[in-house]
């Protein structure tokens, strides 16, 4: 096994460059076997190791310890063959036909007539990287993604084949469609393609028909268990916690709040443990009815509280109550949330646990994947458990909103990305000199960046096979326009990295509303760049 460089990734993550995929496969076993002290997650690419850790310290040491592994070669292991029918009628079938000079007849046989080996997971639950056994389907990715790909959808890229679990953004060569279902929780292994299976596609003549999975009895409320009715959603309200971790091999990102000082200052607020369940609401409008007397707190972007008393009771009177404070909402009880100035996203936390049943061990739904609770509607019921006696409720805190410069621009602080020698040195000095804009088309997957000036150009021909990218990348497509990852971002990415936004910076990344002006400033590489092995 050869290490060529390894580079920081983020703040608690490392980017490995190896020399072949051997040498991926053999240090992704190595790990997962003896995880370096404090690895939270990995997920090997084609010549890449990412690696997760809790704080930046972990991430250092690890650097300095990764190039004195004593790691063999890793046999491969032998996985099941599992067989895909396929419609050959997609998009960019006759554009395929073209690029490799075989026709459309051509590439149905040699896609079709060779096994494919997957090699490695990434970009979304249940997505498996395939290697063929020749070159022949050897294509370029799309020059402008689509913003949907459908779910089953047989795609090409590089050397590579694959398809896409579930609708999404991709930018891979569409070549056809199966109709098996490649991710189901109610699977023992959720997965139908997992890393070293063997893949065989089957040209079908027929639609297959498959059997929807038995719908869930919908769970009865014991009228007697406390906690809040949704009454008013709004623009979108979301359960999330701390994420998911140490599912990346398989294509699941961690998730989570994106917003994670406000998150963390709401359960604070309640006297919650951390990383418990709350509600993540967009735009600040919200209305909910307590069950039972319960103990609340909203943190994060700017709105007013009203509580309106229940029908039955004459004697109380509306009141206004504080954001980032604990406040009661008594039985019958109605929580009005408005928005009223700076920021995007609010958390409510409610005291106690929120009682569901956990996806992966975590209660966040992650928008991109789909795995997690459905997003809150009109009439929906949490339940909450009491918490031990001992957790205290915490007194007002100070919001843990960004704040913009005189001329209403936000900085955001930035390290040299793992791929910013694409860019070369001009390209992060554009990237921090200029003032870019968030756009209305930014979400919880990512904040899309515009520009009245110029886009980044690259200084580096080809393609970057697709690797493990953090939370707070700043990834380049062609367009030379950064999308700014953040909570439900895919776990790989295929374009090149020129920054990353730092750990202690993400919380105000995702209070940005679109029409908001950035500024990135970079910071010192001291402890940050890029070692060669």
């Amino acid at each position: 096994m050869s290490i060529r460089a390894i580079h920081r990734a983020g703040s608690h993550d490392l980017l490995v460059d190896l020399d072949s995929l051997d040498s991926v496969l053999a240090l992704t076993a190595a790990l997962e076997a003896d995880p370096l002290p404090g690895q939270r997650d990995l997920l090997s690419a084609a010549q890449t190791l990412f690696l997760k850790f809790g704080t930046s310290e972990e991430a250092a040491q690890a650097s300095q310890q990764l190039p004195g592994l004593d790691i063999g070669s890793v046999a491969h292991t032998a996985g099941k063959i599992v067989e895909v029918p396929v419609h050959y009628d997609g998009e960019d079938l006759a554009a395929v036909a073209e690029l490799t000079g075989l026709g459309i007849d051509g590439v149905i046989k040699a896609h079709s007539g060779q096994s494919w080996r997957a090699v490695f997971g990434g970009f979304a639950p249940g997505f498996a990287y395939l290697l063929g056994e020749n070159q022949l389907l050897n294509v370029p990715r799309r020059d402008t993604p689509r913003t949907k790909v459908p779910a089953g959808a047989v795609a090409l890229a590089g050397d590579y084949s694959a398809v896409y679990p579930r609708q999404s953004p991709g930018g891979w060569q569409l070549i056809g469609h199966t109709d098996l279902q490649m991710w189901d929780l109610d699977r023992e292994n959720p997965a139908l393609i997992r890393p070293q299976d063997t893949v065989k596609f089957i040209p079908a003549t027929e639609r297959i028909s498959l059997q929807a999975p038995a719908a869930q009895p919908a769970t009865v409320q014991d009228p007697g268990v406390g906690g809040l009715r949704i009454l008013d959603p709004g623009l979108q309200s979301l359960l999330q916690d701390a994420g998911r971790i140490g599912y990346g091999n398989l294509g699941v990102g961690a998730a989570g709040a994106a917003d994670p000082a406000a998150f963390h200052q709401a359960n604070r607020l309640v006297g919650n443990q951390p990383g418990q369940a709350v509600i993540e609401n967009l735009g600040s409008r919200l209305s909910v009815e307590a069950e039972q007397d319960q103990v609340l707190a909203l943190a994060g972007a700017e709105a007013e509280l009203l509580i309106t008393p229940a029908e039955d009771d004459e004697l109380r009177t509306p009141r206004q109550v504080a954001m980032n404070a604990p406040f009661a909402l008594l039985h019958g009880e109605r929580l009005d949330v408005e928005p009223a100035g700076r920021g995007l996203r609010s958390y409510l936390a409610v005291r106690g646990r929120i009682a569901q049943e956990p996806v992966l061990g975590s209660l966040s739904t992650d928008t991109l994947s789909g795995l997690g609770p459905e997003p809150l509607q009109a009439g929906s019921m949490l339940e909450v458990q009491r918490p031990r006696i001992g957790h205290i409720v915490g007194n007002s805190e100070p919001s843990t909103l960004p704040v913009p410069d005189a001329s209403g621009v936000y900085t955001l602080r930035v390290i040299p990305g793992p791929r910013a020698d694409w860019f070369g040195p001009a390209g992060l000095e554009q990237l921090t000199a200029q003032v870019w804009e968030a756009t209305s088309e930014s979400n919880r997957v990512g904040v899309r960046l515009a520009t009245g000036q110029q886009p980044l150009q690259r200084v580096r021909e080809g393609e970057l096979a697709s690797e493990g990218v953090a939370r707070g990348s700043l990834q380049v497509p062609p367009s030379g326009l950064p999308v700014l990852f953040l909570a439900d971002h895919p776990v790989t990415g295929g374009y090149p990295v020129i920054a990353t936004v730092i750990a202690e910076d993400l919380s105000a990344a995702a209070q940005l509303p679109p029409g908001s002006k950035i500024q990135f400033i970079l910071q010192p590489t001291a402890g940050h760049a890029a070692s060669d092995a």
